[in-house]
C-alpha cells in the first residue's frame, strides 16, 4: 500500500455547508466548455439537486461532455430513472454504481466533481438539500447539516481527474488490456509534481483493488506523530481496533484527542459508538456529541499541520467496505482554518464525561455491546477478518 503521494502548487478553498459549495458548485459547471465529471452517493430530486440536475443539463446542451456517476443504493432507483429520464435526453451520460448488488456489497461513498481538468471539488457534502433529512423521510432538520467541501485547483485536479475517469470506465465491462492500461495510467498520475508551493495535498482513496487501506493508513500515521492535539470528525464512530488503539495511544502520551461525533439519526449506530465510550474517555479521549443538526463531516486536523476532508467516515464500512475519497492536506493556515471551524463546533456540542459513561443504565450497556457485537460480527464477515485485526 502506498503513502500519500504529495503535489506542491494546489490552490484550496474551503467550503463550509452547501450554502457554500452548491454556488461554488454550479458556478463551475455554468463556467466548463469541455467536460464535468460528477460523482455522490446520494442525487436527491429536492430543489437543491433540481439546480445541480439543472446546470448538468444546460452544460450538456451547449456541448459540453457531462458522466454523473450515482449509486445505486444511495440515489435510489426510481430517483435514477427519473435522473435519466430528464438527463440523457439532453446529453447528459448516467452511470450507476452496482446496481441490485451485481458486485457485491461495495458502494461508491465518493463526492467528487472534476470541471474542464482545471477545478475539482471533494469533500462529504452529497447532492442533496442542507435543510432536509438525508435519510429517506426528507424531514426538515432544526439548522444546516454541518458538513464540508474542499475546492481544488493546480496539479492535484489532474490526479483526482484520473480517478474519475478511471471509475466511469470501471462501471462498464472492461477487457482486461483495458484495465490494465488504466492501472499504469493512474499509477503515473501518482507522481509528485514540481510547481510553486502554495499547498502540499493529496488525494487518498479507497477501494478494493490498490488502495484497500489507504485512508485508515494515512489516519494511522497522522496520529503516531501527532505532538499536541488531534481533533477528529465523524458522523458514524465505529473503526476497527487499529485506529481506536492509535486514538487511545495518542491520548495517553499527553495529545489532546477530540473526538466530536453525529448523533441521533441511527439509533442502531448511536448504540455501536457508545460501546466505545467507557474505554476511550478512560484514556483520554474527549468525545463531543453534536446534536444541533445532523454532523454529516469527516474530518481531522492533527498539530495545526496535517488535515484531511473527505467522505470516509471512521467507521467500518467507509475503512474496509466503499469506495471513498479523501483529501489529505499539509498547510498550516489551511489546518488552522478548519481547526477553528471545528472548535466552533465542539463549543455548540455535549462533552460525555467520565460521569455520564457510569451513570449508564445496566440495559443501556447491554443494548450497547449487542449492538456492536452485531455490528462486529457483520463487518468481519464483510472484510474476511480484517476489521478486528
Amino acid at each position: 500500500m502506498r503513502a500519500a503521494s504529495y503535489s506542491h502548487g494546489n490552490q484550496l478553498s474551503l467550503l463550509h455547508r452547501g450554502e457554500q459549495f452548491f454556488p461554488a458548485l454550479i458556478s463551475a459547471c455554468d463556467g466548463a466548455s469541455l467536460e464535468i465529471y460528477i460523482e455522490t452517493y446520494i442525487f436527491a430530486l429536492d430543489p437543491t439537486g433540481v439546480r445541480i440536475k439543472t446546470a448538468l443539463s444546460n452544460a450538456a446542451k451547449r456541448g459540453v461532455a457531462v458522466q454523473l456517476v450515482v449509486d445505486w443504493l444511495g440515489t435510489g432507483d426510481d430517483t435514477i430513472t427519473q435522473l435519466r429520464a430528464e438527463l440523457e435526453p439532453a446529453g447528459v451520460r448516467v452511470g450507476v454504481f452496482n446496481p441490485w448488488f451485481e458486485r457485491g456489497i461495495t458502494r461508491m461513498h465518493r463526492k467528487i466533481a472534476v470541471i474542464d481538468q482545471r477545478i475539482a471539488f471533494l469533500g462529504g457534502l452529497n447532492i442533496n438539500d442542507d435543510l432536509l433529512a438525508d435519510d429517506g423521510s426528507a424531514l426538515p432538520l432544526p439548522a444546516p447539516r454541518w458538513d464540508f467541501a474542499v475546492g481544488v485547483s493546480g496539479p492535484l485536479v489532474q490526479t483526482i481527474h484520473t480517478e474519475v475517469l478511471a471509475q466511469w470506465q470501471r462501471l462498464g465491462s472492461l477487457p482486461l488490456r483495458t484495465r490494465l492500461q488504466s492501472l499504469r495510467a493512474y499509477v503515473r498520475s501518482r507522481q509528485p509534481w514540481r510547481a510553486v508551493e502554495v499547498a502540499e495535498a493529496a488525494l487518498v482513496v479507497r477501494d478494493n483493488l490498490r488502495n484497500r487501506q489507504a485512508i485508515q493508513r494515512a489516519l494511522l500515521q497522522a496520529l503516531g506523530r501527532a505532538r499536541s492535539s488531534a481533533l477528529l470528525v465523524t458522523p458514524y464512530f465505529a473503526p476497527g481496533r487499529k485506529l481506536r488503539k492509535a486514538m487511545m495511544h495518542a491520548a495517553q502520551r499527553g495529545v489532546e484527542v477530540v473526538l466530536l461525533i453525529g448523533v441521533g439519526q441511527f439509533v442502531m449506530q448511536d448504540a455501536v459508538a457508545q460501546s466505545f465510550y467507557p474505554r476511550l474517555v478512560r484514556a483520554g479521549v474527549t468525545i463531543v456529541e453534536y446534536r444541533r443538526t445532523q454532523l454529516h463531516g469527516k474530518l481531522a486536523v492533527i498539530d495545526c499541520e496535517w488535515a484531511t476532508v473527505g467522505s470516509s467516515n471512521f467507521d467500518g464500512l467507509s475503512l474496509f467496505v466503499n469506495h471513498e475519497a479523501n483529501i489529505v492536506v499539509r498547510d498550516m493556515a489551511f489546518a488552522a482554518d478548519l481547526q477553528r471551524m471545528i472548535r466552533v463546533a465542539v463549543a455548540e456540542g455535549v462533552v460525555i464525561t467520565a460521569d455520564d459513561v457510569a451513570r449508564l443504565s445496566l440495559p443501556r450497556r447491554l443494548w450497547n455491546r449487542f449492538a456492536y457485537g452485531l455490528y462486529r460480527t457483520v463487518l468481519q464477515v464483510l472484510t474476511l477478518g480484517s476489521y478486528t485485526r
